[in-house]
């Protein structure tokens, strides 16, 4: 992606280093969030460390829920880079199911697959076609603090030069990760009573790129120690349609065992069981084992405070129930952006910062209790002996299976649906907040 250079003065006729917002990171959360702000008339700084295209840890997977927010955006999903996918497989307990993705008005019936190697570029050019001001290498060191307010009032820098820089706004986003370094440096760190999980996944050139299932195993053992241990958490298969299948497992700190086991060792063995014709070996495998951290069910809070916005994984916005962070991200994003606009047309300080602390309660109505269900189905799944079981009888129970679909990857109607969808809004409303 062509870097843009912001004009030497913006439309307001300030200087090119100040904004009405500034957002760090420029993965989905912080390109949808720029993308709406834009659309809606502000004057946004887009920061990214790195330069488009790059490569991110992830499994590429896009549920109907992501789509649901691509569409939004105007993204064309036209193009051969886009894999859809008809639903979920499934594999454990020596069943194998495949479970269509629910039929929905609030969402699409197909999923998707693309590599975030130039995912997080197409997302990236819809903010800046909005009218977002994009600076790619450019690597915030660090907030700048009002000392009378004691809010954030911008960010200090490097540049593409490596040059110290110091950019103002009066309201900051993070979308700046796991590791979110601006919401550490204001005192915002992560909560240990949240799930927190691991992925590890390579490519693999295979004959199975083209699959139109996402696959899913639920069996990984892990026998490291001499003895077999079942962990909470599962692999995957999901083709990206370019000759190669994204392959990886995603583990849950639910057991004793998370700090000991040697995720890419057992991705490797893990693969080595599978049939031979699929390509699963050394010399097929395109890349390196790369692997990151999954921040759930809301680990950072509060996700608003002094002028600082937390959206995506900054916010440990992951659903604790299949891992997927990309629609939860953009949800996000596009839920801060219109908080944002909002305050922006108050007429007071005041009335701005009343406006602005909505943010997080909006978070928590929308997905609090549901989060707060995930969190009990960590410590469930957590259990290798209640794994086990649900795994050999739960797996042959379609209907059951189709029930889980949907509260796994939070595919329901909110109003109107089903008895699964009314059984599944319920639970989440009932449930506390997160």
């Amino acid at each position: 992606m062509t870097e843009t250079a912001p004009a030497p003065l913006s439309v307001r006729g300030r200087p090119e280093a100040e904004a009405d917002v500034i957002i760090v990171g420029a993965g989905p959360a912080g390109s949808t969030a720029a993308y709406y702000l834009a659309q809606s008339g502000l004057d946004v700084l887009l920061l990214e460390k790195t330069a488009f295209p790059r490569e991110k840890v992830c499994g590429d997977g896009l549920t109907p829920r992501a789509v649901k927010q691509l569409t939004a955006m105007g993204v064309s999903l036209e193009d051969k880079g886009w894999i859809r996918n008809h639903g979920l497989r499934i594999i454990g307990g020596g069943v194998r199911i495949e479970l269509p993705w629910p039929d929905l008005a609030e969402y699409p019936g197909f999923g998707l697959v693309r590599t975030r190697e130039d995912f997080d570029e197409i997302l990236a050019e819809r903010a800046v076609s909005a009218g977002a001001r994009l600076l790619q290498r450019t690597n915030v060191t660090g907030p700048v603090i009002d000392p009378r307010s004691n809010r954030i009032v911008g960010v200090t820098a490097k540049n593409a030069d490596r040059e110290p820089v110091t950019y103002r706004a009066p309201l900051v986003v993070a979308a700046d990760g796991n590791s979110s370094r601006l919401s550490v440096a204001m005192g915002i760190r992560k909560r240990d009573d949240r799930p927190m999980g691991v992925a590890v996944r390579t490519y693999f050139t295979s004959p199975r790129h083209e699959d139109d299932y996402l696959e899913s195993w639920l069996e990984l053992w892990d026998n490291s120690e001499g003895r077999e241990v079942l962990l909470p958490g599962y692999g995957w298969v999901f083709g990206v349609g370019d000759g190669r299948s994204n392959v990886g497992l995603g583990i849950l700190n639910s057991t004793s065992s998370f700090q000991d086991v040697d995720y890419r060792s057992l991705l490797r063995r893990w693969t080595a069981g599978m049939p031979a014709e699929w390509g699963f070996t050394e010399e097929n495998q395109d890349g390196k084992i790369r692997g990151a951290a999954l921040p759930m069910g809301f680990n950072r809070v509060p996700h608003y405070t002094r002028g600082l916005m937390l959206v995506g994984d900054a916010g440990g916005m992951i659903n604790p129930f299949n891992g997927e962070g990309i629609a939860y991200a953009m949800e996000a994003g596009r839920i801060a952006a219109d908080v944002v606009v909002q305050a922006h047309a108050r007429p007071t300080q005041q009335a701005r910062e009343r406006t602005l602390l909505s943010y997080p309660r909006i978070l928590s109505e929308t997905y609090g209790g549901y989060y707060t269900l995930g969190r009990c189905f960590v410590k469930m799944i957590g259990n290798p002996e209640l794994m086990k079981y649900a795994t050999k009888y739960g797996l042959p129970q379609r209907t059951l299976m189709r029930f889980a679909l949907k509260m796994l990857a939070n595919l329901t109607e909110p109003s109107r649906g089903d008895a699964m969808d009314r059984v599944i809004n319920g639970l989440s409303k009932m449930a506390p907040a997160a």
